[in-house]
Protein backbone atom coordinates (compact mmCIF):
# COMPACT_ATOMS: atom_id res chain seq x y z
CA UNK A 1 0.00 0.00 0.00
CA UNK A 2 0.84 3.47 -0.71
CA UNK A 3 2.59 5.29 1.92
CA UNK A 4 0.02 8.73 3.03
CA UNK A 5 3.06 11.07 1.35
CA UNK A 6 3.50 9.37 -1.90
CA UNK A 7 -1.05 9.10 -2.10
CA UNK A 8 -1.23 12.34 -1.44
CA UNK A 9 1.44 13.39 -4.76
CA UNK A 10 -0.12 10.97 -6.61
CA UNK A 11 -3.82 12.64 -5.61
CA UNK A 12 -2.50 15.91 -5.98
CA UNK A 13 -1.03 15.09 -9.39
CA UNK A 14 -4.17 13.30 -10.72
CA UNK A 15 -6.42 16.04 -9.57
CA UNK A 16 -4.24 19.02 -10.92
CA UNK A 17 -4.78 16.89 -14.41
CA UNK A 18 -8.11 16.51 -14.35
CA UNK A 19 -8.45 20.42 -14.08
CA UNK A 20 -6.94 20.98 -17.62
CA UNK A 21 -9.34 18.24 -19.45
CA UNK A 22 -11.49 19.60 -21.96
CA UNK A 23 -15.32 20.05 -20.49
CA UNK A 24 -16.61 16.79 -22.38
CA UNK A 25 -14.21 14.33 -21.75
CA UNK A 26 -15.50 10.65 -21.04
CA UNK A 27 -15.11 11.51 -16.86
CA UNK A 28 -17.60 14.60 -17.44
CA UNK A 29 -19.88 13.71 -19.41
CA UNK A 30 -22.70 11.87 -17.72
CA UNK A 31 -24.50 9.84 -20.70
CA UNK A 32 -20.78 9.12 -22.72
CA UNK A 33 -21.27 5.73 -21.80
CA UNK A 34 -24.59 4.98 -23.96
CA UNK A 35 -23.54 4.17 -27.49
CA UNK A 36 -20.10 4.44 -26.50
CA UNK A 37 -17.02 2.61 -28.16
CA UNK A 38 -14.94 0.26 -25.30
CA UNK A 39 -11.73 -1.33 -26.30
CA UNK A 40 -10.22 -3.85 -24.51
CA UNK A 41 -6.46 -3.88 -23.74
CA UNK A 42 -4.50 -6.54 -22.30
CA UNK A 43 -1.64 -4.15 -20.92
CA UNK A 44 1.07 -7.10 -21.24
CA UNK A 45 -0.11 -7.38 -25.51
CA UNK A 46 -0.62 -4.15 -26.90
CA UNK A 47 2.87 -1.83 -26.52
CA UNK A 48 5.76 -2.66 -24.78
CA UNK A 49 7.71 0.60 -23.72
CA UNK A 50 10.92 -0.37 -22.06
CA UNK A 51 12.25 -3.49 -23.75
CA UNK A 52 11.53 -6.06 -21.58
CA UNK A 53 8.81 -8.00 -23.66
CA UNK A 54 5.97 -7.43 -21.86
CA UNK A 55 3.42 -4.52 -22.37
CA UNK A 56 3.10 -1.74 -20.40
CA UNK A 57 1.35 1.55 -19.11
CA UNK A 58 3.82 3.55 -21.00
CA UNK A 59 3.28 1.41 -24.30
CA UNK A 60 -0.43 2.45 -23.79
CA UNK A 61 -0.01 6.05 -23.54
CA UNK A 62 2.21 6.11 -26.40
CA UNK A 63 -0.23 4.45 -28.60
CA UNK A 64 -3.43 7.16 -27.50
CA UNK A 65 -3.29 8.72 -30.57
CA UNK A 66 -3.94 5.76 -32.66
CA UNK A 67 -6.88 4.83 -30.54
CA UNK A 68 -8.84 8.69 -30.95
CA UNK A 69 -7.46 8.20 -34.54
CA UNK A 70 -10.22 4.41 -34.24
CA UNK A 71 -12.51 6.73 -32.30
CA UNK A 72 -12.61 4.87 -28.89
CA UNK A 73 -14.40 6.37 -25.72
CA UNK A 74 -13.46 3.92 -23.63
CA UNK A 75 -10.61 1.76 -23.11
CA UNK A 76 -10.74 -1.19 -20.22
CA UNK A 77 -7.25 -2.12 -18.68
CA UNK A 78 -7.54 -6.06 -17.56
CA UNK A 79 -5.80 -6.23 -13.38
CA UNK A 80 -2.66 -3.77 -13.73
CA UNK A 81 -2.00 -4.39 -10.01
CA UNK A 82 0.76 -6.39 -8.33
CA UNK A 83 0.32 -9.78 -8.26
CA UNK A 84 2.43 -13.12 -8.69
CA UNK A 85 1.13 -13.82 -12.02
CA UNK A 86 -0.38 -16.54 -11.72
CA UNK A 87 -3.04 -15.57 -13.31
CA UNK A 88 -1.43 -13.05 -15.10
CA UNK A 89 -2.85 -10.14 -13.21
CA UNK A 90 -6.27 -11.59 -11.82
CA UNK A 91 -4.77 -12.81 -8.45
CA UNK A 92 -4.12 -9.20 -6.67
CA UNK A 93 -1.98 -8.79 -3.81
CA UNK A 94 -2.03 -4.82 -3.41
CA UNK A 95 -5.30 -3.15 -4.96
CA UNK A 96 -3.28 0.52 -3.77
CA UNK A 97 -0.57 0.29 -6.60
CA UNK A 98 0.72 -0.64 -9.87
CA UNK A 99 2.69 -3.42 -10.51
CA UNK A 100 6.33 -2.95 -11.36
CA UNK A 101 5.87 -4.63 -14.92
CA UNK A 102 3.87 -2.26 -15.59
CA UNK A 103 4.70 1.09 -14.53
CA UNK A 104 4.26 3.49 -11.79
CA UNK A 105 1.03 4.57 -10.01
CA UNK A 106 2.73 7.93 -11.89
CA UNK A 107 2.95 6.27 -15.15
CA UNK A 108 -0.84 5.40 -14.78
CA UNK A 109 -2.16 9.41 -13.79
CA UNK A 110 -0.55 10.52 -16.71
CA UNK A 111 -1.72 7.81 -18.75
CA UNK A 112 -5.75 8.85 -17.04
CA UNK A 113 -4.88 12.46 -18.33
CA UNK A 114 -3.25 12.05 -21.76
CA UNK A 115 -6.23 10.19 -22.19
CA UNK A 116 -9.09 12.32 -20.98
CA UNK A 117 -7.53 14.99 -23.39
CA UNK A 118 -8.40 12.90 -26.01
CA UNK A 119 -11.30 12.39 -24.83
CA UNK A 120 -10.87 8.84 -23.66
CA UNK A 121 -12.02 7.14 -20.38
CA UNK A 122 -9.86 4.55 -18.42
CA UNK A 123 -11.86 1.49 -16.91
CA UNK A 124 -10.05 0.15 -14.10
CA UNK A 125 -10.54 -3.96 -14.06
CA UNK A 126 -11.92 -4.53 -10.35
CA UNK A 127 -11.46 -8.13 -8.74
CA UNK A 128 -13.70 -8.55 -5.89
CA UNK A 129 -13.95 -12.03 -5.64
CA UNK A 130 -11.30 -13.10 -4.77
CA UNK A 131 -6.94 -11.93 -4.03
CA UNK A 132 -3.95 -13.92 -4.18
CA UNK A 133 -2.92 -16.24 -1.88
CA UNK A 134 -0.01 -13.49 -1.09
CA UNK A 135 -1.98 -11.09 -0.35
CA UNK A 136 -1.63 -9.57 3.39
CA UNK A 137 -5.21 -9.96 3.54
CA UNK A 138 -5.39 -14.15 3.53
CA UNK A 139 -1.63 -14.17 5.05
CA UNK A 140 -3.63 -13.07 8.17
CA UNK A 141 -6.86 -15.29 7.36
CA UNK A 142 -4.52 -17.83 7.16
CA UNK A 143 -2.48 -17.19 10.08
CA UNK A 144 -4.33 -18.73 13.21
CA UNK A 145 -8.76 -19.10 13.54
CA UNK A 146 -8.18 -16.36 16.06
CA UNK A 147 -6.92 -13.90 13.74
CA UNK A 148 -8.42 -10.41 13.28
CA UNK A 149 -9.19 -11.30 9.68
CA UNK A 150 -10.22 -15.11 10.17
CA UNK A 151 -13.32 -14.52 8.39
CA UNK A 152 -12.25 -12.79 5.57
CA UNK A 153 -12.50 -15.61 3.19
CA UNK A 154 -14.43 -18.92 3.07
CA UNK A 155 -12.88 -21.17 5.44
CA UNK A 156 -14.64 -24.35 6.31
CA UNK A 157 -14.48 -27.42 8.34
CA UNK A 158 -13.44 -31.08 6.42
CA UNK A 159 -15.68 -33.89 6.52
CA UNK A 160 -15.26 -36.69 7.72
CA UNK A 161 -15.82 -40.09 5.47
CA UNK A 162 -14.62 -43.46 6.96
CA UNK A 163 -12.15 -41.81 8.78
CA UNK A 164 -10.89 -40.13 6.08
CA UNK A 165 -10.78 -36.04 5.61
CA UNK A 166 -12.82 -34.57 2.53
CA UNK A 167 -13.81 -31.36 1.17
CA UNK A 168 -16.93 -29.54 2.57
CA UNK A 169 -18.87 -30.82 -0.77
CA UNK A 170 -18.68 -30.71 -4.66
CA UNK A 171 -18.04 -27.36 -5.42
CA UNK A 172 -15.39 -27.16 -8.58
CA UNK A 173 -12.96 -24.53 -9.71
CA UNK A 174 -13.87 -23.03 -12.62
CA UNK A 175 -10.31 -24.06 -13.67
CA UNK A 176 -10.42 -27.85 -12.86
CA UNK A 177 -10.02 -29.81 -9.57
CA UNK A 178 -11.75 -29.34 -6.39
CA UNK A 179 -12.56 -25.90 -5.30
CA UNK A 180 -11.44 -26.59 -2.43
CA UNK A 181 -7.84 -26.65 -0.90
CA UNK A 182 -6.44 -28.00 2.28
CA UNK A 183 -4.68 -25.45 4.85
CA UNK A 184 -2.74 -27.72 7.43
CA UNK A 185 -1.97 -24.52 9.38
CA UNK A 186 -5.58 -23.62 10.06
CA UNK A 187 -6.22 -27.25 9.85
CA UNK A 188 -9.35 -26.13 7.19
CA UNK A 189 -10.32 -25.89 3.44
CA UNK A 190 -10.35 -22.65 1.87
CA UNK A 191 -12.55 -21.91 -1.25
CA UNK A 192 -11.48 -21.08 -4.22
CA UNK A 193 -13.65 -20.54 -7.33
CA UNK A 194 -10.95 -20.05 -9.64
CA UNK A 195 -7.03 -21.13 -9.53
CA UNK A 196 -5.63 -22.29 -5.93
CA UNK A 197 -3.78 -19.30 -5.78
CA UNK A 198 -7.36 -17.30 -6.10
CA UNK A 199 -8.77 -17.80 -2.33
CA UNK A 200 -12.52 -16.23 -2.15
CA UNK A 201 -13.35 -13.26 0.02
CA UNK A 202 -16.48 -13.73 2.43
CA UNK A 203 -18.87 -11.05 1.24
CA UNK A 204 -21.35 -12.07 4.06
CA UNK A 205 -18.66 -10.10 6.09
CA UNK A 206 -18.95 -6.37 6.34
CA UNK A 207 -15.37 -6.17 7.13
CA UNK A 208 -14.71 -7.38 3.29
CA UNK A 209 -17.11 -5.36 1.98
CA UNK A 210 -15.92 -1.52 3.09
CA UNK A 211 -12.46 -3.10 2.38
CA UNK A 212 -13.16 -3.20 -1.06
CA UNK A 213 -15.03 -0.53 -0.99
CA UNK A 214 -12.12 1.58 -0.03
CA UNK A 215 -10.65 0.30 -3.14
CA UNK A 216 -13.09 1.52 -5.48
CA UNK A 217 -13.02 5.20 -3.56
CA UNK A 218 -9.17 5.11 -4.18
CA UNK A 219 -9.18 4.76 -7.83
CA UNK A 220 -12.13 6.91 -8.25
CA UNK A 221 -10.09 9.76 -7.15
CA UNK A 222 -7.60 8.57 -9.80
CA UNK A 223 -9.92 9.45 -11.96
CA UNK A 224 -10.63 6.48 -13.70
CA UNK A 225 -13.83 6.96 -15.90
CA UNK A 226 -15.62 3.31 -14.49
CA UNK A 227 -14.75 -0.21 -13.38
CA UNK A 228 -15.15 -3.45 -15.09
CA UNK A 229 -16.47 -5.85 -12.38
CA UNK A 230 -15.04 -9.41 -13.00
CA UNK A 231 -16.62 -12.83 -11.93
CA UNK A 232 -18.83 -10.79 -10.11
CA UNK A 233 -21.82 -13.18 -10.43
CA UNK A 234 -19.55 -15.42 -8.11
CA UNK A 235 -19.52 -13.09 -4.94
CA UNK A 236 -21.97 -15.25 -2.75
CA UNK A 237 -21.95 -19.08 -2.22
CA UNK A 238 -24.70 -21.44 -0.49
CA UNK A 239 -24.63 -20.99 3.32
CA UNK A 240 -25.57 -24.27 3.83
CA UNK A 241 -23.25 -25.25 2.00
CA UNK A 242 -25.18 -27.95 -0.86
CA UNK A 243 -23.60 -29.85 -3.07
CA UNK A 244 -24.16 -28.73 -6.56
CA UNK A 245 -25.99 -31.42 -9.23
CA UNK A 246 -24.12 -33.07 -12.02
CA UNK A 247 -24.77 -32.21 -15.87
CA UNK A 248 -25.89 -35.29 -17.17
CA UNK A 249 -25.64 -36.76 -20.89
CA UNK A 250 -27.55 -38.41 -22.51
CA UNK A 251 -26.77 -41.93 -21.04
CA UNK A 252 -28.22 -40.25 -17.37
CA UNK A 253 -24.26 -40.17 -16.37
CA UNK A 254 -22.20 -36.50 -15.52
CA UNK A 255 -20.70 -35.02 -18.11
CA UNK A 256 -17.10 -34.70 -17.73
CA UNK A 257 -14.58 -31.65 -18.65
CA UNK A 258 -11.70 -31.14 -20.34
CA UNK A 259 -9.99 -31.84 -16.84
CA UNK A 260 -11.64 -35.12 -16.09
CA UNK A 261 -14.14 -33.44 -13.61
CA UNK A 262 -17.79 -34.28 -13.58
CA UNK A 263 -19.29 -31.33 -14.68
CA UNK A 264 -21.63 -29.52 -12.40
CA UNK A 265 -24.59 -26.69 -12.35
CA UNK A 266 -23.63 -23.79 -10.27
CA UNK A 267 -26.78 -23.24 -8.71
CA UNK A 268 -24.98 -23.18 -5.45
CA UNK A 269 -22.08 -20.58 -6.56
CA UNK A 270 -23.28 -18.25 -9.01
CA UNK A 271 -25.61 -15.39 -9.46
CA UNK A 272 -27.07 -15.68 -6.13
CA UNK A 273 -29.72 -12.51 -5.12
CA UNK A 274 -27.12 -11.56 -1.96
CA UNK A 275 -25.12 -10.07 -4.95
CA UNK A 276 -27.21 -7.18 -5.98
CA UNK A 277 -27.35 -5.51 -2.48
CA UNK A 278 -23.21 -5.11 -3.06
CA UNK A 279 -23.66 -3.91 -6.56
CA UNK A 280 -26.41 -1.41 -5.02
CA UNK A 281 -23.77 -0.09 -2.43
CA UNK A 282 -20.93 -0.26 -5.00
CA UNK A 283 -23.13 2.11 -7.36
CA UNK A 284 -23.74 4.07 -4.24
CA UNK A 285 -20.01 4.52 -3.34
CA UNK A 286 -19.56 5.94 -6.64
CA UNK A 287 -22.22 8.30 -6.91
CA UNK A 288 -20.92 9.59 -3.63
CA UNK A 289 -17.22 9.65 -4.33
CA UNK A 290 -17.00 11.06 -7.83
CA UNK A 291 -19.12 13.90 -8.25
CA UNK A 292 -19.58 12.86 -12.05
CA UNK A 293 -20.86 9.61 -13.50
CA UNK A 294 -18.76 6.56 -12.82
CA UNK A 295 -19.50 3.54 -15.33
CA UNK A 296 -20.64 0.14 -13.44
CA UNK A 297 -19.83 -2.85 -16.30
CA UNK A 298 -20.68 -6.42 -14.80
CA UNK A 299 -18.85 -9.79 -16.20
CA UNK A 300 -22.45 -11.10 -16.40
CA UNK A 301 -22.20 -14.88 -18.58
CA UNK A 302 -25.84 -15.63 -17.79
CA UNK A 303 -28.74 -17.99 -18.91
CA UNK A 304 -31.07 -15.56 -20.42
CA UNK A 305 -32.26 -12.10 -21.13
CA UNK A 306 -34.78 -11.94 -18.58
CA UNK A 307 -30.90 -12.71 -16.09
CA UNK A 308 -29.71 -9.89 -17.94
CA UNK A 309 -32.22 -7.61 -17.36
CA UNK A 310 -32.07 -8.08 -13.23
CA UNK A 311 -28.59 -6.66 -13.27
CA UNK A 312 -29.77 -3.60 -13.84
CA UNK A 313 -31.61 -3.21 -10.90
CA UNK A 314 -34.95 -2.84 -9.94
CA UNK A 315 -34.63 1.02 -9.89
CA UNK A 316 -31.91 1.23 -12.16
CA UNK A 317 -29.55 1.67 -9.30
CA UNK A 318 -27.38 -1.46 -10.24
CA UNK A 319 -24.97 -1.75 -13.27
CA UNK A 320 -25.39 0.43 -16.71
CA UNK A 321 -23.85 -2.31 -18.10
CA UNK A 322 -23.88 -5.70 -17.69
CA UNK A 323 -22.49 -7.68 -20.39
CA UNK A 324 -24.50 -9.35 -23.35
CA UNK A 325 -22.51 -12.71 -24.12
CA UNK A 326 -26.03 -13.99 -25.36
CA UNK A 327 -25.26 -12.96 -28.93
CA UNK A 328 -21.66 -11.89 -29.26
CA UNK A 329 -20.69 -15.76 -27.98
CA UNK A 330 -23.80 -17.70 -29.57
CA UNK A 331 -20.82 -19.86 -31.45
CA UNK A 332 -23.00 -20.93 -34.05
CA UNK A 333 -23.55 -19.44 -37.30
CA UNK A 334 -27.22 -19.22 -37.39
CA UNK A 335 -29.28 -16.18 -38.69
CA UNK A 336 -32.59 -16.94 -36.68
CA UNK A 337 -30.61 -17.14 -33.95
CA UNK A 338 -28.72 -13.76 -34.34
CA UNK A 339 -32.26 -12.44 -35.27
CA UNK A 340 -33.86 -13.91 -31.88
CA UNK A 341 -30.86 -12.94 -29.53
CA UNK A 342 -30.43 -9.12 -30.69
CA UNK A 343 -34.43 -8.46 -30.81
CA UNK A 344 -34.09 -9.93 -26.80
CA UNK A 345 -31.83 -7.66 -26.34
CA UNK A 346 -32.87 -4.53 -28.12
CA UNK A 347 -36.84 -5.20 -26.84
CA UNK A 348 -36.68 -7.20 -23.27
CA UNK A 349 -34.57 -5.61 -21.23
CA UNK A 350 -36.90 -2.30 -20.16
CA UNK A 351 -35.14 0.14 -22.80
CA UNK A 352 -31.95 0.03 -21.16
CA UNK A 353 -28.50 0.00 -23.02
CA UNK A 354 -27.15 -3.12 -24.14
CA UNK A 355 -23.68 -4.03 -24.14
CA UNK A 356 -22.67 -6.09 -26.60
CA UNK A 357 -19.52 -8.43 -26.60
CA UNK A 358 -18.01 -10.56 -29.64
CA UNK A 359 -14.86 -11.93 -27.49
CA UNK A 360 -11.93 -11.18 -24.90
CA UNK A 361 -9.11 -11.87 -23.26
CA UNK A 362 -10.68 -15.42 -22.37
CA UNK A 363 -12.48 -16.79 -25.43
CA UNK A 364 -11.02 -16.84 -28.83
CA UNK A 365 -11.05 -14.02 -31.33
CA UNK A 366 -14.42 -13.84 -33.49
CA UNK A 367 -12.23 -15.35 -36.45
CA UNK A 368 -13.27 -19.08 -34.49
CA UNK A 369 -16.50 -17.98 -37.19
CA UNK A 370 -14.64 -19.28 -40.65
CA UNK A 371 -15.74 -21.01 -43.58
CA UNK A 372 -14.97 -22.25 -46.99
CA UNK A 373 -16.70 -21.95 -49.86
CA UNK A 374 -18.87 -24.67 -49.38
CA UNK A 375 -19.90 -23.38 -46.09
CA UNK A 376 -17.70 -25.84 -43.89
CA UNK A 377 -16.00 -24.78 -40.61
CA UNK A 378 -12.03 -24.14 -40.92
CA UNK A 379 -9.79 -23.35 -38.27
CA UNK A 380 -7.94 -20.19 -37.99
CA UNK A 381 -8.53 -17.98 -40.55
CA UNK A 382 -10.29 -18.73 -44.16
CA UNK A 383 -10.73 -17.49 -47.57
CA UNK A 384 -13.89 -15.10 -46.48
CA UNK A 385 -11.71 -13.87 -43.29
CA UNK A 386 -12.19 -10.64 -43.67
CA UNK A 387 -15.58 -10.77 -45.09
CA UNK A 388 -16.66 -12.34 -41.61
CA UNK A 389 -14.76 -10.06 -39.83
CA UNK A 390 -16.95 -7.07 -41.65
CA UNK A 391 -20.43 -8.88 -41.11
CA UNK A 392 -19.48 -9.42 -37.23
CA UNK A 393 -18.17 -6.18 -36.89
CA UNK A 394 -21.47 -4.67 -38.57
CA UNK A 395 -23.44 -6.62 -35.73
CA UNK A 396 -21.38 -5.14 -33.19
CA UNK A 397 -21.08 -1.12 -34.21
CA UNK A 398 -24.66 -0.99 -36.70
CA UNK A 399 -26.53 -1.82 -33.51
CA UNK A 400 -28.30 -0.21 -30.57
CA UNK A 401 -26.03 -0.80 -28.05
CA UNK A 402 -22.68 -0.33 -26.40
CA UNK A 403 -20.05 -2.05 -27.87
CA UNK A 404 -16.73 -3.80 -26.53
CA UNK A 405 -14.16 -4.51 -28.84
CA UNK A 406 -10.77 -6.47 -28.37
CA UNK A 407 -7.48 -5.45 -29.10
CA UNK A 408 -6.37 -6.09 -32.39
CA UNK A 409 -10.17 -7.07 -33.49
CA UNK A 410 -9.65 -4.18 -35.74
CA UNK A 411 -6.89 -5.32 -38.02
CA UNK A 412 -8.18 -9.30 -37.66
CA UNK A 413 -5.49 -10.65 -35.66
CA UNK A 414 -6.37 -14.03 -35.41
CA UNK A 415 -6.35 -16.65 -32.03
CA UNK A 416 -2.52 -18.20 -32.27
CA UNK A 417 -3.09 -21.54 -30.03
CA UNK A 418 -0.31 -22.83 -28.91
CA UNK A 419 1.26 -26.38 -30.75
CA UNK A 420 3.16 -27.56 -27.86
CA UNK A 421 2.14 -28.15 -24.23
CA UNK A 422 5.96 -27.01 -23.29
CA UNK A 423 5.01 -23.44 -24.97
CA UNK A 424 1.65 -22.98 -22.80
CA UNK A 425 1.77 -20.31 -20.49
CA UNK A 426 -1.48 -20.08 -19.21
CA UNK A 427 -2.30 -22.57 -16.49
CA UNK A 428 -5.74 -23.73 -17.87
CA UNK A 429 -3.57 -24.65 -20.73
CA UNK A 430 -1.02 -26.91 -18.82
CA UNK A 431 -3.34 -28.33 -16.82
CA UNK A 432 -6.21 -29.66 -19.63
CA UNK A 433 -3.78 -30.08 -22.63
CA UNK A 434 -4.85 -31.18 -24.94
CA UNK A 435 -8.32 -30.73 -25.03
CA UNK A 436 -7.81 -27.54 -23.41
CA UNK A 437 -5.35 -25.77 -24.98
CA UNK A 438 -5.45 -22.09 -22.69
CA UNK A 439 -6.44 -18.51 -23.58
CA UNK A 440 -2.65 -17.89 -24.89
CA UNK A 441 -4.23 -17.79 -28.24
CA UNK A 442 -6.39 -14.85 -27.78
CA UNK A 443 -3.24 -12.80 -25.60
CA UNK A 444 -0.70 -12.73 -28.11
CA UNK A 445 0.50 -9.30 -28.30
CA UNK A 446 -0.45 -6.47 -31.11
CA UNK A 447 0.56 -6.61 -34.42
CA UNK A 448 1.68 -2.87 -35.30
CA UNK A 449 3.76 -3.19 -38.26
CA UNK A 450 5.88 -5.82 -40.57
CA UNK A 451 8.95 -5.61 -38.73
CA UNK A 452 10.71 -8.06 -36.29
CA UNK A 453 8.03 -8.59 -33.32
CA UNK A 454 5.50 -6.59 -35.14
CA UNK A 455 6.80 -3.30 -33.47
CA UNK A 456 5.47 -4.54 -30.36
CA UNK A 457 8.74 -4.80 -28.93
CA UNK A 458 12.35 -4.24 -30.21
CA UNK A 459 14.21 -6.55 -32.66
CA UNK A 460 16.06 -9.24 -30.82
CA UNK A 461 13.85 -8.96 -27.19
CA UNK A 462 11.49 -12.20 -26.49
CA UNK A 463 8.27 -11.34 -26.09
CA UNK A 464 6.17 -13.27 -23.68
CA UNK A 465 3.74 -15.11 -25.87
CA UNK A 466 5.40 -15.57 -29.88
CA UNK A 467 4.39 -12.86 -32.24
CA UNK A 468 2.07 -14.91 -34.54
CA UNK A 469 3.34 -15.36 -37.90
CA UNK A 470 0.06 -13.32 -39.17
CA UNK A 471 1.67 -9.92 -38.38
CA UNK A 472 3.25 -9.96 -41.94
CA UNK A 473 -0.63 -9.95 -43.48
CA UNK A 474 -2.31 -7.94 -40.93
CA UNK A 475 -0.87 -5.24 -39.10
CA UNK A 476 -1.66 -1.72 -38.54
CA UNK A 477 0.84 -0.02 -40.60
CA UNK A 478 -0.05 -2.13 -43.75
CA UNK A 479 -3.39 -1.58 -43.17
CA UNK A 480 -3.56 2.12 -42.81
CA UNK A 481 -2.30 2.49 -46.65
CA UNK A 482 -5.14 0.05 -47.43
CA UNK A 483 -8.42 1.60 -48.48
CA UNK A 484 -10.14 -1.66 -48.30
CA UNK A 485 -8.55 -3.37 -45.14
CA UNK A 486 -10.34 -3.86 -42.17
CA UNK A 487 -8.68 -1.10 -39.99
CA UNK A 488 -10.82 1.36 -42.47
CA UNK A 489 -13.72 -0.53 -42.06
CA UNK A 490 -13.57 -0.09 -38.35
CA UNK A 491 -12.89 3.52 -38.25
CA UNK A 492 -15.66 4.15 -40.82
CA UNK A 493 -18.27 1.79 -38.55
CA UNK A 494 -17.34 2.87 -35.71
CA UNK A 495 -17.71 7.09 -37.10
CA UNK A 496 -20.95 5.85 -38.33
CA UNK A 497 -21.73 4.67 -35.01
CA UNK A 498 -20.96 8.08 -32.73
CA UNK A 499 -22.02 10.73 -35.82
CA UNK A 500 -25.01 9.37 -38.17
CA UNK A 501 -28.23 10.04 -35.84
CA UNK A 502 -30.05 7.07 -36.78
CA UNK A 503 -26.91 4.98 -36.19
CA UNK A 504 -25.86 6.39 -32.59
CA UNK A 505 -29.29 6.37 -30.66
CA UNK A 506 -31.99 5.54 -33.22
CA UNK A 507 -34.60 2.27 -32.65
CA UNK A 508 -33.75 -1.27 -33.96
CA UNK A 509 -36.46 -3.21 -36.10
CA UNK A 510 -35.95 -6.47 -37.27
CA UNK A 511 -36.28 -7.02 -41.21
CA UNK A 512 -36.96 -9.60 -43.56
CA UNK A 513 -37.38 -11.63 -40.11
CA UNK A 514 -38.27 -15.19 -42.45
CA UNK A 515 -34.74 -15.20 -44.49
CA UNK A 516 -32.50 -17.55 -42.69
CA UNK A 517 -29.45 -16.73 -45.12
CA UNK A 518 -29.59 -12.58 -44.28
CA UNK A 519 -29.97 -10.94 -41.40
CA UNK A 520 -31.02 -7.11 -42.02
CA UNK A 521 -32.42 -4.48 -39.55
CA UNK A 522 -33.83 -0.63 -39.36
CA UNK A 523 -32.48 1.92 -37.38
CA UNK A 524 -34.38 5.26 -37.17
CA UNK A 525 -33.50 8.35 -35.67
CA UNK A 526 -36.77 10.60 -33.46
CA UNK A 527 -36.89 12.63 -36.91
CA UNK A 528 -37.81 9.53 -38.83
CA UNK A 529 -34.36 9.34 -40.39
CA UNK A 530 -34.07 5.57 -41.62
CA UNK A 531 -30.96 3.16 -41.92
CA UNK A 532 -30.86 -0.10 -43.65
CA UNK A 533 -28.56 -2.68 -42.61
CA UNK A 534 -28.51 -5.85 -44.16
CA UNK A 535 -25.16 -8.98 -43.82
CA UNK A 536 -24.92 -12.12 -45.80
CA UNK A 537 -24.27 -15.27 -43.62
CA UNK A 538 -23.61 -17.39 -46.51
CA UNK A 539 -20.77 -17.93 -49.20
CA UNK A 540 -23.01 -17.82 -51.69
CA UNK A 541 -24.38 -13.92 -53.07
CA UNK A 542 -27.42 -12.82 -52.16
CA UNK A 543 -30.57 -10.39 -53.72
CA UNK A 544 -32.79 -8.90 -50.74
CA UNK A 545 -35.42 -6.02 -51.13
CA UNK A 546 -36.71 -4.44 -47.72
CA UNK A 547 -40.68 -3.20 -47.03
CA UNK A 548 -40.54 -0.66 -44.83
CA UNK A 549 -44.35 0.29 -45.50
CA UNK A 550 -44.85 -1.27 -41.64
CA UNK A 551 -42.55 0.75 -40.23
CA UNK A 552 -43.82 4.03 -41.86
CA UNK A 553 -41.23 4.92 -44.24
CA UNK A 554 -42.12 5.73 -47.20
CA UNK A 555 -39.04 6.96 -49.37
CA UNK A 556 -37.69 4.27 -51.63
CA UNK A 557 -34.18 4.99 -52.41
CA UNK A 558 -30.83 4.08 -50.79
CA UNK A 559 -27.73 6.15 -50.45
CA UNK A 560 -24.63 3.88 -49.27
CA UNK A 561 -23.16 4.95 -46.25
CA UNK A 562 -20.96 1.45 -46.05
CA UNK A 563 -20.65 -1.43 -48.34
CA UNK A 564 -18.11 -4.30 -48.72
CA UNK A 565 -15.24 -3.70 -51.18
CA UNK A 566 -15.88 -4.29 -54.32
CA UNK A 567 -20.26 -4.63 -54.38
CA UNK A 568 -22.41 -2.79 -56.57
CA UNK A 569 -23.66 0.35 -54.73
CA UNK A 570 -28.11 -0.54 -54.67
CA UNK A 571 -30.12 2.50 -55.42
CA UNK A 572 -33.44 1.14 -54.91
CA UNK A 573 -34.51 -0.75 -51.77
CA UNK A 574 -36.23 -2.78 -54.47
CA UNK A 575 -32.88 -5.19 -55.11
CA UNK A 576 -29.52 -5.15 -52.86
CA UNK A 577 -27.01 -7.36 -53.98
CA UNK A 578 -24.53 -8.83 -51.28
CA UNK A 579 -21.92 -10.84 -51.76
CA UNK A 580 -20.46 -13.84 -50.08
CA UNK A 581 -20.53 -13.12 -46.44
CA UNK A 582 -21.35 -9.78 -47.77
CA UNK A 583 -22.56 -5.90 -45.66
CA UNK A 584 -24.74 -2.97 -47.11
CA UNK A 585 -25.41 -0.35 -44.64
CA UNK A 586 -27.57 2.70 -46.68
CA UNK A 587 -29.94 5.68 -45.95
CA UNK A 588 -33.36 5.43 -47.04
CA UNK A 589 -34.32 8.48 -49.22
Amino acid sequence: MLTSRRFLAATLLALACASALPAQSARESANWWKNAVIYEIYPRSFQDSNGDGIGDLNGITSRLDYLQKLGINAIWLTPIYPSPQVDFGYDISDYYSIDPQYGTLADFDRLVAAAHQRHIGIIMDLVLNHTSDQHPWFKESASSRTNPKADWYMWRDPKMVNGHREPPNNWESLFGGSAWQWDPARRQYYYHRFYIQQPDLNWSNPQVRQAMYSVERFWIRHGVAGFRLDAITSLFEDPQDRDEPYVLGPNGKPLINAYGDKVVQTIYTDDLPEVHTVIRQLRQVADRTAGRKVVLIGETYLDSVADLRSWYGVHNDELELPMDMEIGFINQWNVPLFRRRINEAETQIDGHEPLFVFDNHDNPRWDRYQFDASGHSVFGYGPYHDNIGRVLSTILFASRDTAMMYYGDEIGMVTTPPTRKEDVRDPIGIRGWPQEKGRDGERTPMQWKDAPNAGFSPAGVKTWLPIPPTYATWNVAAEEQQPNSMLHWYQQLIALKQQDPALHAGREIMLNTADTHVLSWLRQASDGEAVVVACNFTAQSQTIRFDLQPQRVTGQRLHTLLISPGAPAPDSLQSVQLGPYGVYIGRVR
